[in-house]
């Protein structure tokens, strides 16, 4: 393949591999691979079975382990029977000032918003309210907006602008309604009322990303304001670090509070408790060809050795962004190739290039590690549990979980094994050696 063409083909397969998660109609269409079959059900069956006082879901799983693509998927499936508002809280908020006012601020603002672009009639003078509700509580002159903007002016795109870049207004908002919450929940509960009249439709809102906050602030919104997020009387979908699930306290705060609606994405199990101990060992097949699938659309069969390709997809640990991720650095590596030997014209992803990718990105998790961490990791290599006995080994084990670190299965029993890459780390550093 010549110089240029095997430049733009790497380019384009590099493109290709930051299209995850999948949202939008036209990537679910061009990548979408059949996943999380059982997952998607559960949702739905929970969903559709919920009641107007048992109507939350808790919704958790590894970070990376295709959530985002599921949901998005889900909610484009049900949205014949449900006004549908999906959205993730990274695209409206700043994730380190994400609190409890805000997720429900957010929620008004999305419903709105979805209700403008899906054309819903809604009476002018009950329409004009919201929009004078909206304008006081982000102190917005709608008027001077429109004169700025045009007739074309959005007031919901301006605010989640807003509630993304401009801090003063976000702590307005939570000045505004720390005290007065229940203005906040009515106003949310009157909007749907509205849309569900017009639409004769059921709301569902589904918001995404909470996964990816920080656990200390996940426990702030959790365990201090979890029944204001249960107050708005219709159906949400929370999402969760898997991290949350497993502190004691936050666990029980939120089964308790959900009514144990809580649903679990797991992440694909390659091989059996202690299996891939044994360089014999055979991975499940039919999880390693879903892999394949996903990734073999994104990238072309002549860029990749297939042996390569399954030593990625085993490396990922069943987490499918981790193979995402391992692919990205492959390619970055095959890109950079190219610039500094362009004479050559058969560069592949082959073995030389995958164990530098590999390297880079084991140097890369190595950086923050510490020696409890070592500590924790080869517990869970030889044991399969953390075997913790205080605190703060507890927190530590809690936040190697939330960074992927450390990965749960699960089959008859609840287990945990150490990231592929990561055990690499363990082997070199001599950590290894007794077992």
């Amino acid at each position: 393949m010549a110089t240029n063409n095997l430049l733009e083909a790497f380019r384009i397969t590099y493109q290709n591999l930051q299209l995850l998660p999948l949202i939008t109609p036209e990537d679910l269409a061009k990548f979408r691979v059949e996943y999380g079959t059982r997952v998607r059900a559960e949702l739905e069956q929970v969903v559709e079975d919920c009641t107007d006082i048992n109507n939350k879901v808790i919704f958790t799983g590894h970070r990376g382990c295709g959530k985002s693509t599921l949901l998005a998927d889900f909610s484009r499936r049900i949205r014949d029977r449900y006004f549908v508002t999906f959205f993730s809280i990274s695209d409206m908020i700043e994730m380190s000032d994400v609190n409890h006012i805000n997720i429900l601020f957010a929620i008004a603002v999305q419903m709105m918003d979805q209700a403008e672009k899906e054309n819903i009639k809604i009476k002018e003078s009950i329409k004009e309210k919201f929009y004078q509700w909206f304008a006081t509580k982000t102190r917005t002159n709608i008027e001077e907006k429109k004169r700025e903007g045009g007739p074309e002016f959005n007031l919901f795109g301006w605010i989640k602008l807003q509630l993304k870049t401009n801090s003063t207004i976000r702590n307005e908002i939570k000045q505004e309604f720390q005290r007065n919450i229940s203005e906040l929940i009515d106003q949310v509960d009157l909007i749907a009322t509205v849309i569900r009249d017009k639409t004769e439709q059921e709301i569902l809102v589904i918001i995404d990303d909470l996964d990816k906050l920080d656990l200390g602030v996940v426990r702030e919104i959790f365990s201090d304001h979890i029944k204001v997020l249960m107050r708005p009387k219709f159906r949400i979908i929370y999402t969760v670090p898997m991290a949350a699930m497993r502190d004691k306290n936050l666990r029980t705060i939120m089964q308790d509070e959900s009514n144990n609606q809580v649903k679990l994405m797991p992440v694909s199990k390659f091989f059996g408790k202690g299996e891939n101990r044994n360089p014999d060992a055979e991975p499940n097949q039919k999880l390693v060809e879903v892999f394949k699938q996903i990734i073999g659309k994104r990238i072309a069969s002549d860029l990749i050795e297939p042996d390569i390709l399954t030593e990625i997809i085993l490396k990922s640990g069943g987490v499918l962004r981790e193979a995402i991720r391992i692919m990205n650095q492959c390619c970055s590596e095959c890109l950079l190739l190219i610039r500094m030997e362009p004479h050559q014209k058969n560069i592949k992803i082959d073995r030389s290039i995958f164990e530098q990718a590999i390297r880079e990105l084991r140097n890369d998790l190595a950086r923050p590690l510490s020696n409890t961490d070592y500590q924790i990791l080869t517990t869970i290599y030889n044991k399969f549990n953390p075997d913790i006995s205080n605190d703060n080994d507890q927190d530590k084990f809690l936040e190697l979980l939330h960074n992927v670190y450390i990965l749960e299965y699960i089959n008859d029993d609840l287990w945990y094994d150490v990231h592929p890459i990561v055990i690499d780390l363990l082997q070199r550093r001599g950590l290894l050696l007794e077992s």
